[in-house]
């Protein structure tokens, strides 16, 4: 059975994805013993004013990281534009 801390942080990672207009769709985003893995391909969404989606990830991750359910985040995605 999956760990509460992991499940509130999977919803809180889907979560800032969406809130700064990244597309997750072809994206695994897990959180599995406090670390935040980001896996696939990402790409801003159509109308959303990110110029650089890796920065932009980046940021996300700083975010992520403050929270306390995640300890880490692995980001090992293709930036799409």
């Amino acid at each position: 059975m999956a760990n509460e801390d992991d499940v509130r942080g999977t919803k809180a990672a889907r979560s800032e994805m969406g809130r700064r207009g990244i597309d997750t769709t072809y994206a695994d985003i897990r959180v599995m013993h406090g670390t935040c893995y980001i896996r696939g391909t990402v790409k801003a969404l159509r109308g959303s004013n990110i110029p650089d989606i890796r920065s932009e990830m980046e940021i996300v991750a700083k975010v992520l990281r403050a929270k306390p359910e995640i300890k880490d985040v692995v980001i090992d995605c293709i930036f799409r534009t």
